[in-house]
């Protein structure tokens, strides 16, 4: 009983051989088609359709990508809508069609046809195809089958660079049952053609465009079975403007102020509040846009915004700690250190360019702190400073010459720190216009690359 099933099974394959299925022509006249024309193919569409068992089926297929949906970084996923092609021969379907009123091509229902099981192995869910699709059906027997696919594939999505990313995806067609003793793959239309007919036909809300697609014939081992493969290498690039215009240019005027406050006087009271309050609209800002960002990874774009963050906030540590030091400057200020006055005196040098660079008086002390209160100008302290003999001359006492000296030490003192501070804020000056430019200077490259 058991070799019952193989019996049937050989017997209606053998019936395919000679002219058994070579449709009848009364079947295909004036008044339409005849089901029972067609009545012995429709019965045997479980059964792949061969008369020479030597010569496998070669199925010839191409594709047609019109959409791209979505793009999920977290999940590493491409949601794309393809338009599948399949052209192959069927042995069991011919007639004649200058005895059929040269009737060359029929339009049958894809149920009643033996489909190749073609599918692609990135796929990570059903193809979602509508039903009741039509295939046509040459005089040859030639088959046309047409299959639209919404396709959610796997891809291995690089977003280190986004929004100026570059993916490349890949579509590999293969069959479940079929090694290649019993089907081969192949071409319906040049990659070219693909390509073209894609790039013209694309619909991607404007995000991503389709820059060229690839392809390769490998083979797919699994034990000792070979099946024939066709791989399509498609890459598609993100448009970067939505994200540049919500992104990066908000956080670049935000930086771009943070960098103009830096032209408020060192000891001003509204500096500070100012460079908080930046602080602050810049941390609203990356919460509300947050979700415009890739949830996992790190992309070049969240280091970028890390340094924008970490900039205002040394900027405001430093405003802090000249406030204070100018504070301590102006009641009871702190001797230098020697490599500190000497690191002073180098960067302060007239071809360094220094904006708060010293000016031609005071040469040895170089600014003036003519916005802080307390002591005298040291220019008025020197002119006013008597010698030795002046002061026995004038009557005063030697201790009157020990506490000029004093203060004039102490103004030089304060010189000093006003000095270093304005030298602080000229090198985190600089630090904010080399970081602003470098950042131009990239999303130029990046965009045009």
């Amino acid at each position: 009983m058991g070799s019952f099933p193989l019996c049937l099974t050989v017997s209606l394959l053998l019936q395919g051989r000679g002219d058994t299925f070579t449709i009848n022509c009364s079947g295909l006249g004036q008044h339409g088609v005849d089901p029972d024309a067609f009545h012995g193919v429709f019965d045997r569409k479980i059964f792949h359709p061969f008369i020479n068992y030597s010569i496998p089926t070669h199925v010839n297929l191409s594709f047609t990508l019109s959409a791209i949906l979505e793009v999920d970084a977290q999940l590493q996923l491409l949601t794309s809508f393809l338009w599948m092609n399949l052209v192959w021969d069927h042995p069991l379907i011919h007639w004649n069609p200058e005895e059929c009123i040269g009737l060359n091509k029929l339009t049958l229902s894809a149920e009643n046809l033996w489909i190749p099981d073609i599918f692609i192995v990135e796929s990570m869910e059903k193809h979602q195809t509508p039903p009741g699709l039509m295939a046509y059906v040459s005089s040859e027997g030639r088959i046309t089958y047409k299959k639209p696919m919404r396709v959610t594939s796997i891809c291995n999505l690089d977003i280190f660079y986004f929004p100026f990313n570059q993916q490349n995806c890949t579509f590999t067609f293969s069959s479940f049952l079929y090694t290649v003793d019993n089907m081969l793959l192949g071409m319906n239309k040049e990659v070219w053609e693909i390509t073209d007919t894609s790039c013209n036909l694309i619909q991607t809300h404007r995000e991503w465009e389709l820059l060229g697609i690839n392809k390769a014939t490998p083979k797919m081992s699994m034990g000792s079975n070979l099946y024939d493969q066709i791989t399509f290498y498609v890459a598609i690039r993100r448009r970067p403007s939505r994200y540049v215009i919500n992104l990066l240019v908000p956080s670049g005027f935000l930086v771009a102020i943070d960098t103009l406050s830096f032209y408020l006087p060192a000891e001003s009271e509204n500096r500070a509040p100012f460079k908080i309050t930046l602080l602050l609209g810049y941390n609203v800002f990356l919460l509300m846009m947050n979700d415009l960002l890739p949830a996992n990874g790190t992309p070049l774009i969240s280091i970028y915004f890390a340094l924008c963050l970490s900039l205002m906030v040394v900027s405001l540590l430093e405003t802090i700690f000249i406030t204070y030091l100018l504070h301590l400057a102006t009641t009871q200020p702190p001797p230098m250190l020697q490599w500190l006055h000497s690191l002073l005196l180098h960067c302060t040098r007239p071809w360094k360019c220094c904006p708060t660079a010293p000016q031609k008086g005071n040469k040895g002390l170089g600014l003036a702190p003519s916005h802080l209160p307390g002591p005298k100008e040291p220019a008025e302290l020197v002119g006013k400073v008597p010698g030795p003999r002046e002061a026995e001359v004038s009557g005063h006492p030697e201790s009157t010459w020990a506490q000029l000296e004093h203060e004039f030490q102490k103004q030089h003192s304060v010189d000093l720190w006003v000095q270093f501070s304005h030298m602080m804020d000229t090198l985190l000056f600089r630090l904010y216009l080399l970081f602003l430019a470098s950042s131009i200077v990239t999303v130029i490259i990046l965009w045009n690359t």
